[in-house]
């Protein structure tokens, strides 16, 4: 069956950073688009970042460019979301998905983030 497993979030501070990481099985990780997503306390859940099956484009929401970069690495079935210059608006779960039609459905339980001093 389709897993996607997020890990890597935690508490820092304004201006720090966190690497998350989403293993996924039960499907050809390799062949499809990635994406993270995040759903912030009392807001809808909103596209951060996303990465082609080879990596080749990258896809940033205008308020996370130039601070978060998206990665995969195919041959561990894992999308990777590096997070820099962290803000307090940047707390949220973070999810991953996969961009099919098909897959679209599944999600994994997220990774909390909190930026707070």
């Amino acid at each position: 069956q389709v897993q996607l497993v997020e890990s890597g979030g935690g508490l820092v501070q304004p201006g720090g950073s966190l690497r998350l990481s989403c293993a996924a099985s039960g499907f050809t990780f390799r062949i499809y688009t990635m994406s993270w997503y995040r759903q912030a306390p009392g807001k809808e859940r909103e596209l951060v970042a996303s990465i082609t099956n080879t990596g080749g484009t990258l896809n940033y929401a205008d308020s996370v460019k130039g601070r978060f970069t998206i990665s995969r690495d195919n041959a561990k079935n894992t999308v990777y979301l590096q997070m820099n210059s962290l803000k307090p608006e940047d707390t949220a779960v973070y999810y991953c998905n996969c961009m099919s039609a098909r897959l679209s459905k599944y999600w994994g339980q997220g990774t909390q983030v909190t930026v707070s001093s």
